[in-house]
């Protein structure tokens, strides 16, 4: 006898906790209790002793039995018992690929079949061999191995499992699908069958340079056909030129995965407009690279197009949302703008308006304030940036006012001081500040801080000196100093973009040297944060789904649109002594289910039980006649009935 889903002491600890439960309930309901009627029927009889001796005994044997051999079968039958031997059934795990490779076809015309159908067909014709008693796992094997059912007898849902596999967008990781078979034979706690996988088996190319998993002794492959030779975009690179932010350098690589050379006209669309074209001749395994460039400040949808002709148009396309050209709109208040117009015009990102103090406003729509000198009356509500302020209005406490001030330091540990060196530099005068909580000095003198910075909101620079108006004027320090404060009230405008239409599946980028992985962060389109590591100057993580990822740390920012599938191209060699194709057919193991017919006896017993012995049943109301009693003689003072 065997049980396919409960051991026999599971079994037998909820058989013997049922049946306690139905024995209590049972004395319950059988014992007996006072009873209070309204009526004066009995009265009389109430008065004569009745001789009768309580029972000590169970009342209604037969009533318990039958309740008990019910729950039995019931029990039995959530138990999926079965008479035979037990060895005779196994478990097996079918990997059934659906990596991106198994929805190109088998040939070139679109009329031909998916390796997808051909997998699932050679899936479908196995399950068919196997007895009826032995269990069957269905497991998606592409770059995670995820299981669909569990070990499963019922072939209709096998079936149903099959046929409900579609192909992915990622590559085919076979080692780890065929170490989680292995490892779910072994929890399954029943006999090992067979690990089948059936499908294409290219793998990547780490994965075959790595150490590869031993094959087990219980593997068999189902190979299905070769697909038909594919082209396709292989990903879209874009960058900002750095001579004009408004210019987009675009880099489109096709990839030949036949090995015959073939040659693809490549187009380029900008906002649904022509953007350019390219007949691209690439050989057989190799790749060419094609370059454009395109002028975009708004932001607009750009799409790259082949034509392959090859039936498998998943690769043939690829688009990217190019953002708007940002750009941080600064105010300057200042009676003397023409000093400050060489810093801030210069750049491209920055889009200054200069205006006199009498015009000030503590709230202007901009992202940046400039104070060139002056006290407002109210203190300004949004970032802003003091030079040289009278001390009774500046936002950090000044101490004194100092005179040949020699630069001493800079705080480069921050982003204010990035970069920022000076030699020999003195101040004619600068003002003297006392640091409050959460103010950083960004330039120290030889008497105290003359340049702090306080975190906010609102984030706020004071400069104790007019960087135009003292010896830094002809510093490099002073450029840069202004870019930190920019890049530090608005980091994401001056961020380098890059943006790359790229393969779904594990996505690796190339940090600048010293950076860490607490200096970077990956979210994903909804926000949420995405698993990554830093190793050797490499960021990787996996994104098993198209999507979009976005990589930021300092003043990069990385846009990874994964919507192409990875098709990898190595072949996994199929080591010797391996079983394939499908096995002889095999007969029934063990006899068919026995489950239903329990269940409906096991329902019909509790049927009989309540008609035979329930509250209106006729064996439990029939009445036991009265033992023969001797008459009393009334009770004085009572009447009779």
């Amino acid at each position: 006898m065997l049980f396919l889903n409960l051991t026999v002491a599971q079994f037998l600890v909820l058989f013997g906790s049922a049946a306690a439960v139905v024995f209590t309930l049972y004395l319950f309901d059988r014992a007996r209790r006072r009873q209070v009627v309204s009526t004066l029927r009995f009265w009389v009889d109430a008065e004569r002793p009745v001789a009768s001796s309580r029972r000590k005994r169970i009342q209604q044997p037969w009533s318990l039995l039958l309740q008990l051999l019910s729950l039995a079968l019931l029990l039995l039958a959530i138990a999926q018992v079965r008479f035979g031997g037990p060895a005779q059934a196994r478990d097996h795990v079918l990997l059934v690929e659906t990596s991106a490779w198994m929805g190109t076809r088998t040939g070139p015309s679109a009329a031909a079949p998916l390796l997808m159908d051909e997998a699932r067909a050679r899936a479908e014709a196995f399950v068919e061999a196997l007895p009826s008693s032995d269990r069957v796992m269905v497991v998606r094997a592409d770059a995670l191995a995820t299981p669909v059912t569990g070990f499963e007898t019922r072939r209709d849902r096998i079936a149903q499992a099959l046929a409900g596999l579609r192909p992915g967008a990622t590559g085919l990781n076979l080692d780890q699908s065929i170490s989680f078979a292995r490892q779910v034979q072994t929890l399954s706690g029943g006999r090992a069958g067979e690990v089948v996988f059936a499908g294409l088996g290219r793998i990547s190319g780490r994965e075959s340079a790595g150490a590869t998993a031993e094959a087990p002794a219980n593997l068999r492959v189902l190979e299905v056909p070769e697909p038909a030779p594919n082209i396709g975009i292989r990903g879209i690179t874009l960058r900002r030129s750095a001579s004009d932010p408004a210019v987009w350098e675009v880099f489109v690589i096709v990839r030949n995965y036949g090995p015959d050379r073939r040659t693809v006209p490549l187009s380029l669309r900008y906002d649904l407009a022509p953007a350019g074209a390219r007949s691209l001749d690439v050989p057989g395994g190799g790749e060419r690279e094609a370059s454009f460039t395109v002028r975009a400040t708004a932001a607009a949808i750009l799409e790259a197009r082949i034509t392959s002709g090859d039936g498998y148009t998943a690769d043939d396309y690829a688009r990217l949302e190019l953002p708007g050209l940002p750009v941080l709109p600064v105010i300057v208040y200042s009676n003397a703008p023409e000093s400050l117009r060489p810093l801030l015009d210069a750049n491209p990102k920055v889009r200054a308006t200069y205006r006199a103090p009498s015009a000030y406003d503590p709230k202007p729509e901009a992202g940046l304030m400039v104070l060139d000198g002056f006290a407002p009356p109210r203190p300004p509500e949004i970032d802003a940036l003091w030079l040289d302020p009278p001390a009774g209005a500046s936002p950090v406490a000044v101490v004194s006012r100092g005179t040949a001030l020699r630069l001493e330091r800079w705080l480069t540990g921050h982003e204010l001081g990035a970069g920022l060196r000076t030699k020999d530099v003195t101040l004619a005068s600068a003002s003297l500040f006392r640091l409050g909580p959460g103010d950083h000095a960004v330039a120290e003198s030889s008497q105290g801080p003359v340049a702090v910075a306080r975190e906010g909101p609102p984030r706020t620079v004071v400069l104790g000196f007019h960087p135009l108006r003292s010896a830094l004027r002809y510093e490099l320090a002073t450029p840069l100093l202004v870019a930190n404060v920019l890049r530090w009230v608005a980091p994401g405008v001056f961020r380098t973009p890059e943006l790359q239409a790229a393969t779904v599946g594990t996505v690796t980028a190339v940090l600048p040297p010293g950076a860490t992985a607490e200096t970077y962060r990956v979210t994903a389109e909804d926000g949420r944060d995405v698993p990554f590591s830093v190793r050797e100057g490499v960021l990787t993580f996996f994104s098993g789904r198209p999507g979009v990822v976005r990589v930021t740390g300092g003043d990069r920012e990385l846009v990874y649109s994964l919507s192409l599938p990875e098709l990898s191209e190595a072949r996994w060699e199929r080591p010797a002594g391996v079983r394939t194709g499908i096995p002889p057919a095999s007969g029934s193991g063990l006899p068919a289910e026995t489950w239903p017919w329990l269940a409906a006896l096991g329902g019909l017993g509790l049927l009989a039980e309540w008609m035979l012995f329930g509250r209106h049943g006729h064996l439990r109301g029939r009445v036991i006649p009265r033992p023969a009693h001797t008459e009393t003689a009334p009770v004085p003072g009572r009447k009779s009935a």
